[in-house]
């Protein structure tokens, strides 16, 4: 059914439970694994750092993004699965759907922590809510709590 799954991981909680469903999935139907880590754009740390662009902040939130990738790999690999992934700049929704446009993939499978306050979750949005609007495929959002 699911023969292409595309997990978008940020190493947090919630990234690493959507990283174990997906690899119990992933079992059960013999699928390819992926995982994309999306890091923002150069743009972003601008507007952090004073608007002033500063490429030794970028390299390091490259190196960032490039372990919390790796972490992901490791653990499927540790899992037995062999999965490929990148790190990807800009939009996390844009990203992760041009990701999924490019491998193909058949399911997306991201975590999603619920917010405990309505100010907090107006505030941060959802990635999960506008990634099932845009996804080019199904969407399995698995929740923390």
């Amino acid at each position: 059914m699911y023969k292409r799954i595309l997990l978008a991981y940020d190493g947090s909680d919630a990234g690493q439970k959507a990283l174990l469903d997906c690899r119990e999935l992933a079992q059960w139907a013999g699928s390819e694994l992926f995982l994309v880590a999306v890091m923002p754009s150069a743009m972003s740390f601008v507007g952090l750092e004073g608007g002033v662009y500063d490429i030794e902040l970028e390299e390091r939130e490259r190196a960032k993004y490039q372990a919390i990738l790796q972490d992901g790999l490791r653990r499927l690999e540790q899992a037995g699965y062999a999965a490929r992934g990148e790190v990807v700049t800009g939009e996390a929704v844009e990203e992760i759907t041009k990701y999924a446009r490019k491998v193909e993939a058949s399911l997306v499978v991201v975590g999603h922590k619920h917010l405990d306050s309505w100010a907090a979750r107006w505030w941060r949005g959802s990635i999960s809510g506008a990634l099932i609007e845009h996804s080019p495929c199904s969407v399995l959002v698995v929740i923390t709590s």
